[in-house]
C-alpha cells in the first residue's frame, strides 16, 4: 500500500509564483547544458578489483557508490577523449 504524502498541496497549489522562494535554485542558462550529459544506457556486470580503502571511502558514501564510481570514471575517460582530439587538432593545425 502506498504512504500517503505529508505535502500539503492544497497550500502548495494556491501559492502564487511571486510566493515561491526561488533563492537555493540558481538561474539556469547555456552554461547549464554544456555540463549535462546523455544518459550512457545499461550497464554491463563485470569483476573490478580496487583497493580496500577506494572501495570502503566509495561504500561510505552510502547507497549509489556503484553509480558514482563509474560517472567518475566515465569522467575521466571523456577528459581523456577530449584530450586526444585536442592534441590531434593541435597537430592538424601546425601541418
Amino acid at each position: 500500500m502506498k504512504k500517503p504524502s505529508k505535502t500539503q498541496w492544497d497550500r502548495i497549489d494556491k501559492l502564487k509564483d511571486e510566493e515561491i522562494d526561488f533563492s537555493d535554485n540558481p538561474e539556469i542558462d547555456e552554461s547549464f547544458l554544456t555540463e549535462a550529459f546523455r544518459w550512457p544506457g545499461p550497464k554491463e556486470l563485470i569483476s573490478l578489483r580496487l583497493d580496500r580503502e577506494v572501495l570502503a571511502f566509495f561504500r561510505s558514501q552510502g547507497k549509489g557508490y556503484q553509480t558514482t564510481i563509474n560517472a567518475l570514471l566515465r569522467k575521466y575517460m571523456d577528459t581523456q577523449l577530449q584530450s586526444a582530439s585536442d592534441r590531434s587538432e593541435k597537430r592538424l593545425k601546425k601541418k
